[in-house]
């Protein structure tokens, strides 16, 4: 990763002189404000900025903006030509405004507590202490949650314990950050437990230590600087997750599974924004969590084009690399223009290419469908032939939003599905599999499965807000001595019936269900 920095260390220099429009700390993907803002990308059907967004977390300045703009189309146009707000959405608004006060442009007197702590802290509900001057702005929170839960047939307690803070600021008008640590202990249910034992990672995390014997104890550590390069180009260089997509799920790159190194070059003109995408990631390795030794690295290369085509479609085109150089970076993946494709031909096409496109179609001012196709390998006439060849590897997502649905406000409806064929993300090198710290980059099943995802959110109340999701899934397994393309992990040549006969969820079949129910008061 060192010529990564170097290379960074000169764009730097290159750019600095050019350094005069403001840049954005980015509004986290599992934020609550989300909720709005799904919906407003409906309700605002047309509006550039939210159908373009498919590489996410977005900014908090373009969240804010969007934000603004709604209110005051609501108040120009109530119920003509944008679908009408509730109060509950007002709520929200108002909540998505005040957490993020560095980028509203409106007046922010309704924002400030009536009894801020020492007259110092919580000046605002929404911070436990904020700074926001001409040239410097700073926010710093607390992060805590403790969960505590039952498992039937397990005498153990199920718990999740998390300490730490968060922080983000700017600088000037040109320099960003943004960090986020907390200590965690997690003791998680049967299903997690073993995960954790088949994979050596804990979901979500990176290194980890035993606890309690059948817990475990980690560092969540994020952070990342960012800057704006003129008026079109934005650069954020950090250790955090990246997800490409609009469903729940992407089958192109998650936030699953644990943070990476990475330098993300944003170009935004006219109706297209681009992303190059550049990453330092550790490759498959054995006992990960035993601690006293230097991991290994591996890299990828991703890009991302994103097109308005129609005021009302959104259609993206990807592509991905990772490559196994063995702790060195294969330069010509840098081109930011180029096509991985060709770059890895001309490497000697060992390297694990994938390309895909995904697209949104807001239907209406209530409704959006959306979809993704990912292509590792095929062959036509091995697809026409029909007869399961291994190598016809690619996956598809399809899904449905429905925003106040049956005219019930605040009634949001999600149906997804994702299917991938066997032998997906895999590759004949186990370094150029397409996972990182021992968990896929894209879906947490990895491949040869099928799966359907259904979601319903209400919020009847702005403080109450109530979720049920019902997911299903069907899986072909691997015995010991069996590979039917299931786990990425293992290597493509070690198939279990040579080249055909290979289906969907084949193998040693399994299925599952999950089913959450969540009732939550904002007190």
């Amino acid at each position: 990763m060192q010529y990564i920095v170097k290379t960074l260390s000169r764009l730097c220099l290159l750019f600095v002189p050019t350094l005069c429009f403001s840049q954005s700390t980015m509004l986290p993907q599992g934020s609550k404000h989300r909720i709005l803002l799904n919906r407003l990308e409906m309700f605002m059907r047309d509006n550039p900025e939210l159908n373009i967004s498919t590489v996410k977390p977005i900014s908090r300045k373009t969240a804010v903006m969007i934000a603004e703009l709604s209110d005051s189309l609501q108040k120009r146009f109530p119920y003509d030509y944008y679908h009408h707000l509730s109060k509950v959405d007002y709520h929200n608004l108002r909540s998505l405004l005040m957490n993020n006060s560095e980028w509203v442009t409106g007046d922010q007197s309704g924002f400030k507590s009536k009894k801020p702590l020492w007259n110092t802290f919580y000046k605002t509900p929404a911070d436990l202490f904020a700074v926001n001057e001409k040239d410097f702005f700073l926010a710093v929170n607390p992060v805590l949650q403790l969960q505590q839960s039952f498992e039937t047939g397990n005498s153990d307690r199920i718990f999740l314990n998390s300490k730490g803070v968060t922080l983000r600021g700017r600088i000037g008008k040109g320099f960003g950050f943004d960090s986020y640590i907390t200590d965690n202990q997690e003791r998680g249910p049967g299903f997690f437990q073993q995960r954790v034992g088949f994979y050596d990672a804990v979901p979500g995390a990176g290194f980890y230590k035993p606890f309690k014997t059948t817990a475990f104890d980690y560092i969540d550590a994020r952070g990342s600087i960012h800057f704006n390069a003129g008026k079109y180009f934005f650069f954020q260089f950090g250790y955090d997750k990246n997800f490409i997509g609009n469903g729940y799920r992407s089958l192109m790159l998650s936030d699953f599974g644990n943070s990476y190194l990475f330098l993300k070059i944003n170009t935004s003109i006219w109706k297209i924004q681009y992303h190059n995408l550049f990453m330092e990631l550790v490759p498959q390795t054995i006992q990960i969590s035993a601690g006293n030794k230097i991991l290994d690295k591996k890299y990828a290369a991703m890009h991302h084009l994103s097109i308005n085509a129609a005021k009302w479609l959104n259609i993206g085109i990807f592509e991905a690399v990772i490559f196994g150089r063995k702790n060195h970076f294969e330069f010509s993946y840098l081109n930011p223009i180029i096509f991985l494709r060709a770059a890895e031909q001309q490497a000697g096409s060992a390297d694990n290419a994938v390309i895909g496109i995904d697209f949104k179609i807001n239907a209406g001012h209530q409704g959006q469908i959306y979809g993704q196709f990912i292509l590792d390998e095929f062959l036509l006439k091995e697809v026409k032939a029909g007869d399961g060849w291994w190598g016809n590897k690619f996956g598809t997502q399809l899904g449905l939003k429905y925003a106040d649905a049956f005219e019930i406000p605040n009634l949001d409806l999600q149906l997804e599905a994702n299917i991938v064929r066997p032998f997906t993300y895999s590759h004949f090198d186990s370094v150029a599999n397409y996972t990182h710290y021992n968990q896929p980059l894209a879906h947490p099943l990895g491949a040869n499965f099928l799966e359907t995802i259904t979601t319903a959110t209400y919020q009847f109340h702005p403080k109450w807000t109530t979720q049920f999701r019902f997911i299903f899934w069907k899986q072909g397994l691997d015995s010991a001595n069996s590979n039917f393309g299931g786990n990425i992990f293992k290597l493509n040549t070690t198939r279990s019936h040579g080249d055909y006969n290979y289906s969907l969820a084949g193998g040693i079949k399994s299925t599952g269900i999950n089913t959450s129910a969540l009732v939550s008061y904002e007190w």
